[in-house]
């Protein structure tokens, strides 16, 4: 697959090596001259210029992208890269920090595929975002494994459980839980969940499935 990634600072960097390391196409595109050599120097194909600018993506080849990955501290600008990237058919990721208010994020989450919180799980949570979401292999595990973070929705059959109580595949676990656009932690076992909580979990592939229907 092929990926355009926009911003080349620590989450950018780690998600285009985590990307090129199995194997997939990665072209950086930063207006830090710096970052930009930095880039170069990793081995990455490179395009100095702001993301938000289509031009830009297009000398970046976003037209041929499987998915763009907008990773910059600036909200707008991540998020006008990703509206380019709607343009061109492409999988979007949007960066977002987790102080902005409810109605920012509501806005901006509707437009993009995924939300990326730099603060939760870095560079394996955006990397697994860009390859489509829900259950995607993350080396920094195991080749066998799958991790991913599912929302339960309302009528959810996992609404009003306890941890404890959840009819799991026995190779998959729930290793952070959160209320609604909160910060993940630890569960306990007494922890009850709610429509609009986050749960993160590790599964072997081939119970990927069966973890989907059980919490969604």
């Amino acid at each position: 697959m092929k990926f355009v990634i926009v911003g080349y600072g620590r989450v950018g960097s780690r998600t285009s090596r985590i990307l090129s390391e199995e194997g997939h196409d990665v072209v950086v595109v930063d207006n830090d001259p710096d970052r930009i050599d930095r880039a170069s120097g990793d081995g990455f194909e490179t395009v100095q210029g702001d993301g938000a600018d289509e031009a830009v993506l297009v000398d970046a080849d976003i037209e041929t992208a499987d998915a763009i990955g907008a990773f910059t501290p600036d909200l707008n600008a991540n998020f006008a890269a990703c509206m380019v990237g709607n343009h061109h058919d492409c999988r979007t990721a949007l960066r977002i920090d987790e102080d902005y208010r409810e109605e920012i994020y509501t806005r901006y989450a509707d437009e993009v595929d995924e939300i990326i919180y730099p603060e939760r799980l870095g560079a394996a949570g955006a990397k697994t975002a860009m390859l489509g979401g829900d259950f995607n292999a993350v080396t920094d595990l195991a080749t066998n494994l799958q991790l991913t973070v599912l929302e339960i929705p309302d009528g959810s059959t996992a609404v009003g459980k306890r941890m404890s109580e959840l009819e799991l595949p026995e190779s998959a676990r729930i290793y952070a839980h959160g209320r609604a656009r909160e910060s993940l932690t630890i569960p306990l076992p007494g922890t009850e969940l709610e429509a609009g909580d986050e749960v993160a979990v590790v599964t072997e592939t081939s119970s990927a499935d069966e973890v989907r229907t059980a919490l969604q």
